[in-house]
């Protein structure tokens, strides 16, 4: 039946024109840990905000709740990546995980900027109109071809929507994330904009007249007047340069943005903006062996003795869940023995092992029926929502060439102005 069901959904998908086989859409909680102030908590809005519409808006946080919780809940919900901003005596940090296994990136914020404070700065600020019903494009510029860019970089790229050159539609380029790296500081540039399109090549009288419909001429005589001001503008108000002067593809948003129009494209920053420091690679979440460190260096001694104790404690852990195992075998034996001597103490009759089969086929007719009851109920649901897989296709493949050279005591060790200890919930809570 299950199968059956899954089928005609499939069939479903593909006769409303969409395609089964498609990626799956990345999806981002944005959550904070512990007590971060009331500005940290604004960034996780700011941040929440630039992730829509692929991200929980209004995701709330409790004080009991640990990330095994958020880790339940993903599967069911799509969610393929979590944000994670914390706030120390140290500064704020933030970590980027990929569900369920990791990897985990974790940086310094040194400084950001929220929203409202970009918009504040800027003399005609735009109200947001519908640019947030759509995904933002991803731009990487000047990341290096070391183990720990690539894998930055592939973190950065699984968190938003792939793009189709051939099916992408003009209309659903309205906002770009930039991340610049400067190799001299190795700080992270994080800006987020908002692309409009605007006429070349006449005043901004006229590019009012043009795009409002509307224009003001309180002060003015006549119409004339309103148009020749465009005599006494600055050279920026008449003309945009040819470096940012395109052909419209296809028609655009906004008034008068036919396809073949000539425009200049113009970039309004939206916020947040911030400032990163890559300190450390995880490979598991938010946990496990460090894999690249940007303060803490080992020797090859160091690092071949780490890695025999990591040898050690893997077997250890083995040892004890089969010595675990024993003893839930031995003592569901002396639970039968006692109740097979309690039974013959009140003058029952000894077991035979024919009971023992009845009892099994009696059980499991039971399981059975209830399993049935079960799937009568989901028959009666008339639409039933497929329950996302994890995609494991990402590129993590340059995980394996970095060396594995740090351990869990690194945190333990690591100490000083720089310390990026993380507060707040993990997978050991």
């Amino acid at each position: 039946m299950g199968k059956a069901r899954k089928k005609n959904r499939t069939h479903k998908k593909v006769e409303e024109g969409e395609n089964p086989n498609a990626p799956k859409t990345p999806k981002t909680f944005v959550m904070r840990s512990g007590e971060v102030g009331h500005s940290v908590m604004g960034l996780v809005n700011d941040i929440r905000r630039l992730m829509e519409p692929n991200t929980a808006t209004k995701l709330r946080e409790r004080k009991n709740n640990r990330l095994r919780d958020f880790v339940a809940v993903a599967g069911p919900l799509g969610v393929t990546h979590f944000v994670i901003l914390s706030r120390t005596e140290h500064g704020t940090n933030m970590r980027i995980s990929r569900v369920p296994r990791g990897p985990t990136l974790s940086f310094q914020v040194k400084t950001y900027s929220l929203a409202k404070d970009i918009i504040a700065m800027q003399k005609s600020p735009k109200s947001p109109g519908l640019e947030f019903q759509v995904a933002p494009l991803l731009v990487l510029n000047n990341f290096g071809d070391s183990n720990e860019m690539k894998l930055m970089s592939t973190i950065f790229q699984n968190m938003f929507p792939p793009i189709n050159i051939q099916t992408m539609q003009l209309a659903d380029a309205r906002r770009v994330v930039l991340l610049n790296y400067n190799s001299e500081t190795k700080h992270i540039d994080f800006r987020h904009y908002n692309v409009a399109v605007k006429p070349v090549g006449i005043s901004k009288s006229i590019k009012r007249v043009i795009t409002t419909g509307v224009p003001d001429l309180q002060g003015f005589e006549d119409i004339s007047d309103y148009v020749l001001r465009g005599a006494f503008a600055s050279e920026s108000d008449v003309e945009d340069g040819p470096e940012s002067t395109v052909t419209l593809g296809q028609d655009f948003v906004g008034r008068n943005n036919r396809r073949q129009d000539q425009r200049a494209i113009k970039l309004v920053e939206l916020g947040p903006r911030m400032e990163l420091k890559l300190v450390k690679i995880q490979a598991g979440m938010c946990d496990g062996e460090v894999l690249y460190h940007d303060f803490v260096k080992r020797t090859p001694e160091e690092l071949k003795a780490q890695k025999a104790e990591r040898q050690k404690k893997s077997q250890e852990k083995a040892a004890r869940r089969k010595t675990q195992e024993q003893n839930v075998v031995k003592k569901k034996a002396e639970k039968a023995a006692e109740k097979e001597a309690h039974r013959l103490a009140t003058g029952g009759a000894p077991r035979k092992p024919e009971d023992d089969d009845e009892e099994e086929e009696v059980d499991t007719k039971g399981k059975r029926k209830r399993a049935a009851q079960d799937e009568g109920e989901e028959e009666e649901e008339e639409e039933e929502e497929e329950v996302p897989e994890y995609n494991d296709s990402d590129d993590y493949s340059d995980m394996g060439d970095m060396a594995h050279q740090f351990s869990d005591d690194d945190e333990e060790e690591f100490s000083g102005e720089d310390d990026d200890q993380m507060e707040g919930f993990s997978d050991d809570e």
